[in-house]
């Protein structure tokens, strides 16, 4: 089954809807991060596509990513519960709520706005050339994970 196509107003829309509706004190249904944490993470895989902040992998390491995680990520299978999170993505301290929400609202926006024919055959950080529909599926996946997470 396809998953909803993150680059269409509608479906971004959906996203911040939800995300709009997590408070400072929700809290998570499965997993250690708190909600303030959960959106900082979620930043790190739009700070990996528009800042250059994270230190890219060495060869071997994205031959391994393409090899074995790329699939995970990129598919349309969904993550399992309490899956293994890359280094990157570990979120450690206090962050600030309102903060990190605002940033993901406006990568998830600007995303929208450059639109998948931007990201069709776009290099990542992490896993080389990707289609637009793998850029989707990353995008859209990741963030309905945790928000399902935190239940909105």
């Amino acid at each position: 089954m396809a998953l909803p196509n993150i680059f269409t107003a509608g479906v971004s829309d959906k996203i911040v809807d939800r995300i709009n509706n997590l408070k400072p004190t929700t809290q998570a249904n499965w997993g250690k991060m708190n909600v303030s944490q959960m959106l900082a993470h979620c930043n790190v895989t739009y700070e990996m596509t528009f800042e250059n902040i994270h230190p890219k992998p060495n060869a071997f390491l994205k031959f391994i990513f393409k090899l074995i995680v790329k699939k995970k990520v990129v598919t349309e299978f969904p993550y399992q519960h309490n899956g293994k999170t890359a280094p990157a993505f570990i979120i450690i301290g206090n962050k600030d709520f309102e903060n990190e929400k605002n940033r993901l609202i406006n990568y998830i926006s600007k995303t929208q706005k450059l639109g998948e024919k931007h990201f069709d055959n776009k290099v990542s950080h992490s896993f080389g050339v990707l289609s637009k529909t793998e850029w989707s599926n990353m995008f859209y996946k990741h963030l309905d994970h945790h928000l399902t997470q935190f239940g909105v």
